[in-house]
């Protein structure tokens, strides 16, 4: 079983500047790849499995463990079961954990790129309200950094801003109706067909 150290090692490694971390894990992060998609599956299904049933709930006393948990339950999934409906059925447990975190002021003990996933389960929710937390999660995230970073980081406020948008427009995430067996309107139709719609 790895531990919370292990699953932040392999998400983050071991940079300490966290331009550099970005760089070096870009394609680990956003890009679709089978091969990370299995590497992560093999590696980490039976943690995401365990985190699911609360066997992992000791973690949730560190603000490391929370996010340990919160990639477990909310990134490791979209890429385990990638175009399932199960690459989304972890979300509501990711969204506790996150405002867990919040509540406790945990998001401040973590490094800004850290912080940047702790945020996500936010981002991900179909609730505008959480929509609009995001956005001002990353708005502060943005003010917070070294000016060296703040291209960077107004990238990340800045995917915030289109998931909210998306959300504001049609209270719900088009481009995952096909996967989730739900009926696409005619608007919504029409959105997907434009570059960008499913992030």
């Amino acid at each position: 079983m790895e531990t919370a150290e292990s699953i932040l090692a392999f998400w983050f490694g071991t940079e300490s500047d966290d331009a550099r971390v970005a760089e070096q894990k870009k394609q680990l992060w956003w890009a679709k790849d089978s091969a990370v998609d299995q590497e992560i599956n093999t590696r980490f299904s039976a943690c995401t499995a365990a985190a699911a049933q609360g066997a992992l709930d000791e973690w949730r006393a560190s603000p490391r463990g929370l996010l340990a948990l919160i990639l477990l339950t909310d990134q490791f999934p979209r890429n385990m079961y990638r175009g399932l409906p199960a690459s989304f059925s972890f979300d509501e447990q990711a969204l506790r954990l996150c405002r867990q975190a919040l509540e406790q002021g945990d998001d401040r003990r973590l490094r800004p790129v850290e912080r940047v996933f702790l945020y996500l389960p936010l981002e991900h929710s179909e609730s505008l309200v959480d929509q609009k937390r995001a956005v001002e999660l990353f708005q502060h995230l943005c003010n917070e950094v070294p000016e060296n970073q703040q291209t960077m980081f107004a990238g990340f406020r800045n995917f915030a801003i289109r998931h909210r948008d998306v959300i504001a427009r049609f209270g719900r995430f088009p481009h995952r109706n096909a996967i989730l067996g739900r009926t696409s309107t005619a608007d919504e139709q029409a959105f997907l067909q434009t570059a960008g719609s499913s992030f």
